[in-house]
Parts: structure tokens; sequence; C-alpha cells
């Protein structure tokens, strides 16, 4: 399959070689590829790997299977699919309940399956939420793009934002916990505050709105460790509703939702926020 990516370069004067691999950390053997190829063009003429790329630039790149070997991922159903946002390059949706992220065994049929079935190829998970967990998720479309929404993973200017419902009530509004989190040695499925040999984890929350026996809080996650959110919020007595691993009380779903992205795109530079509507929030809240 080819790729082609066109694009308004967004990024300061440098050269060919200093975009490539600094701003759009396109590997080596790629780079090798799209210069002997001629596989890349700046305002629709050849380059020099010299050539200077002024910013507002025009720029053509053209990626085939040499540089991208073809992925199959099984298609799911495409009309499970809950689009909040896509362009050209990523797509953001709404994942449900119940759901996982992507599938752990090759029989299995997840919401990545699903998604790469809606865009008609085979998509690649940035982030993931848990199966109990609901809200906006973010995937790529095609690989070349896919390192650089890593990139902003790791350097934590992905914002996510995510609404819980967790049992009694807080001392003040406003609230940062910083507990490390590791793995339960008791049961694999679970994790632990613990301050010894855990992960650094960092998760601000604020009060919206108080219950006879609940909160709702937003939480905005600085670090994203394993059920996080869900760990800290246990570990300092507020427990999330529904909570099948770490609440007592079952009956209902987990009452965690990813309600809100923020991030930069890439290519263009543009803020990008999504917000991600949940009919448990808005109709299944304690009045």
């Amino acid at each position: 399959m080819t790729l082609i990516v066109r694009f308004t370069n967004p990024y300061s004067a440098k050269t060919v070689k200093e975009l490539l691999e600094e701003d759009l950390l396109i590997p080596r053997k790629i780079r090798h590829f799209l210069r002997t190829k001629k596989h890349i063009t700046i305002n629709g003429s050849p380059i020099n790997w010299q050539s200077p790329v002024q910013k507002g630039d025009w720029i053509e790149m053209v990626f085939d299977d040499q540089d991208y070997p073809p992925k199959h991922l099984p298609f799911g159903d495409k009309r499970l699919v809950d689009c909040l946002y896509e362009d050209e390059h990523l797509i953001v949706v709404n994942k449900p309940e119940g759901l996982k992220t992507h599938a752990n065994q090759p029989y299995e049929i997840a919401l990545l399956n699903h998604v790469s079935a809606y865009v008609g190829q085979t998509c690649y998970v940035v982030h993931r939420l848990d199966m109990e967990t609901s809200g906006a998720i973010l995937f790529a479309k095609n690989p070349f793009i896919l390192p650089l929404l890593n990139r902003l993973l790791e350097d934590k200017q992905i914002q996510r934002r995510y609404w819980a419902l967790a049992s009694g009530h807080f001392p003040q509004k406003t609230m940062i916990y910083r507990d490390k989190i590791g793995r339960d040695r008791h049961d694999r499925r679970k994790r632990i505050v613990d301050p010894k040999k855990g992960q650094t984890a960092h998760t601000r929350l604020t009060l919206l709105k108080e219950y006879p026996a609940a909160s709702l809080v937003d939480c905005e996650l600085k670090t994203g460790r394993t059920h996080q959110i869900r760990v800290h919020l246990a570990h300092h007595g507020h427990a999330i509703i529904g909570d099948p691993l770490y609440h007592l009380k079952k009956g209902q779903r987990l009452m965690l939702h990813a309600h809100e992205l923020v991030f930069k795109h890439p290519l263009t530079l543009e803020q990008i926020r999504i917000q991600a509507p949940s009919k448990s929030f808005e109709n299944g809240l304690p009045k």
C-alpha cells in the first residue's frame, strides 16, 4: 500500500535531514529510502538532503511497502464505532464500557478491530483504556503518524481528563495524589500503592458534585500507570463505584469515563480538544 503524506510545514526553518529526523521521527532506514527513491519534494521540487526547509513550505512524502511493511488485522464491526474526531492521520472514538482496547489473543475482536474496519485499514493503538472504562481514546491511522503521537504521550503533551463517581466525600475541592503504583504480587490483575518499588504516578482531582454517599470528581492524569485513578482513589478510601477489582460493592458498571482529550496535532500544531459524551454519567448519576 502506498501512503502519501502532504502537509504545510509548521516547524521552524532547518534542513531536510533535521526535519525528518528531529521533528517527524522518521527512522534512518526510511529516510534513506526517501532520499534514494526521491520520494520527498518541497514545494513540488526535488531536494538536496541539506536543502533548507522553511516554515510554511509544502511537503510531500511517498511511502511504500518497503518503508512500512503491511500489517493485517481482522476487521470487526464498523457500526460499533462512535467517531468523535477523524482526519487523514488519526481518529478519536468514544469507547463503550466492557470492550477491550486491543485483543490479547489472535481470536479476540476488540475496539482496535472495529476501528480498523471503520477506517478501512489497520490502525494502531496510541494509549489504552481499561476494558471497564468508557470514553475518548486515540488511534493512529498509519505507521507514519504513530511515533509522533507516541512522543506526545511520552512527553505528557496529551491531556487526559476523566470523570469518576467515587465513594464517600472528599475533604477539599482539589487534591493531588502522588502515591507510587506497583503490581500486587497476590493478584496479577491488580495494582497497589507501593512506596518502595512502585512507579511514579500523579493524579490531580477536582470535586465536581457531591451526593449522599458518593462524589463526582474530575481526574487529570499526569502519568499513565495501569489502573492509576482506580488505585489512587481506592487507596485513599474513595473506590470508584462499580469497580470490579477495588470496590467491595458490585452490581453496576465501573463509573469511570474518559471525557476529554487535548493535544496539539503533530502535523499542524493545531490544538485539538475532544469531549466524549456518556449516557451513564448524564442519566445514571444519583439525583
